[in-house]
């Protein structure tokens, strides 16, 4: 039966696509769902880094003196 998620169609260096094969073997999973699960991994990472850069920017403009108590909040 034909799945209905969206595909993608990958072309990968002879290097890579061993060694996304060699851990999709030992993890006893697809390729294709490894590859899925690395894909996941680096966007968690990706969003990780923007968050931590966006809390960076933030962090240059905080002022003690202008933040909210913990009272005012809850």
């Amino acid at each position: 039966m034909p799945t209905t998620k969206p595909r993608i169609n990958i072309i990968l260096e002879e290097p890579l696509y061993k060694t996304v094969e060699k851990l999709a073997k030992r993890d006893g999973m697809s390729l294709s769902l490894k590859a899925r699960d690395l894909i996941k991994e680096a966007l968690e990472i990706q969003e990780d880094i923007a968050l931590s850069s966006f809390a960076e920017e933030r962090e240059k403009t905080f002022r003690k003196s202008k933040a909210l108590k913990h009272d005012e909040v809850w």
